[in-house]
């Protein structure tokens, strides 16, 4: 739906590796890197949570909720370089050579909340919180056009001990959203 109007939307996902490094019995404290990362291995998580209210009309009030953590079986090898979340910006910046996932947060270059660990964007763990009080200026499926109001929070951290709620780098604004079935949805 282009436009809710009301109800919700809950998910939790699960994607993972299997722990090669604990099923081979090496020690990996002594590798060279092309050894311990011969094959990858991870475990993401990742939680989403919208809402949505009509609060008079077709005044509609979106919360949106996000949490994502990318965790590892070996302490010996860490993080996968190879895997992550890529938080700031617009989300639309292209594509990426490895599994970053774009987590776009307005008001902020693209990747700049993404820490950078040995040269290495490593965005491990992300959270961010959206509001987002919506009124339509048309709702015709050939072309449904929206203006915006939004309060936006989020952040990108190294590891879960590293992960605090309140450290959040914050953003409002306006704005105006069309879907055209040609170009699909411009912001």
């Amino acid at each position: 739906l282009i436009y809710p109007r009301r109800g919700s939307n809950c998910s939790l996902s699960l994607k993972l590796t299997p722990p090669f490094s604990l099923l081979s019995g090496k020690d990996y404290s002594q590798l060279t890197d092309n050894a311990k990362y011969r094959f990858i291995e991870y475990h993401k998580w990742k939680f989403l949570a919208e809402w949505y209210t009509t609060l008079a009309g077709n005044l509609v009030l979106s919360t949106r909720a996000q949490f994502g953590y990318l965790g590892y079986y070996n302490p010996e090898i860490g993080p996968s370089p190879f895997e992550g979340f890529d938080v700031g910006g617009d989300g639309m910046s292209g594509y990426n050579i490895y599994g970053y996932e774009m987590i776009a947060l307005r008001g902020y270059e693209n990747s700049s909340l993404t820490p950078i660990v040995n040269g290495l964007k490593s965005g491990n763990v992300y959270d961010k919180l959206t509001l987002e009080l919506r009124y339509p200026i048309t709702l015709n499926p050939s072309a449904t056009v929206f203006g915006l109001v939004f309060l936006e929070a989020g952040n990108a951290y190294y590891s879960i001990e590293d992960f605090n709620p309140f450290q959040a780098k914050r953003s409002a604004g306006v704005g105006l959203r069309a879907f055209l079935p040609m170009f699909g949805l411009l912001g």
